[in-house]
């Protein structure tokens, strides 16, 4: 569904994806499918979006911004792809990329030519100022890591301690956050 308020260019936008009103999104623009554009976002030129990708209102992805699959981006995230910006001056942009399963919190400001690690969590406000690992959780200006975070949501400390249950959690052969199972 498009809006027909929407100004969409783009014809690189998958199937069940929702965009609406005054959404902004160029001719170049990649989007995937079952992903879900809210009102008042802007999607720039050379901007590679996944499947099954949210992006809230107020949100602008400028060229060179990938964004993999299952990512969520909260409402007025900011994102930069020119880290010392003069106008009238146009280089090759580098954005940053978001990999999949992140979360980006409302209002975080993500800095370019960085990279949010699978299934990261941005807090709310927080001003990434470099690359993240998988499965971390960073909070704060700049935003610093303060723990790690499962695919599930389980909000762990930096001993990969879930605080409410006790479980502890390691990261196994593949590279995955999984649970440590009592033998």
């Amino acid at each position: 569904m498009i809006h027909k308020k929407a100004d969409v260019q783009s014809v690189n936008i998958g199937e069940n994806t929702n965009i609406w009103q005054f959404a902004v999104i160029l001719k170049d623009a990649v989007i995937g499918a079952n992903c879900n554009i809210n009102c008042h976002t802007f999607i720039e030129n050379n901007v590679i979006i996944g499947n099954n990708v949210t992006i809230k209102a107020g949100v602008y992805l400028w060229s060179g911004i990938t964004v993999e699959d299952n990512v969520f981006i909260g409402p007025n995230a900011t994102f930069v792809n020119d880290t010392y910006p003069r106008s009238k001056q146009y280089k090759k942009f580098k954005g940053a990329l978001i990999k999949k399963g992140a979360s980006i919190g409302a209002n975080a400001t993500i800095l370019g030519n960085l990279t949010i690690g699978e299934y990261s969590m941005i807090g709310a406000g927080s001003v990434v100022v470099k690359s993240t690992p998988k499965y971390s959780l960073w909070v704060g200006n700049p935003a610093k890591q303060v723990g790690y975070i499962t695919k599930d949501g389980v909000t762990l400390d930096m001993n990969f301690r879930n605080k409410k249950t006790g479980d502890v959690y390691f990261f196994d052969k593949t590279g995955e956050l999984v649970l440590m199972q009592d033998n």
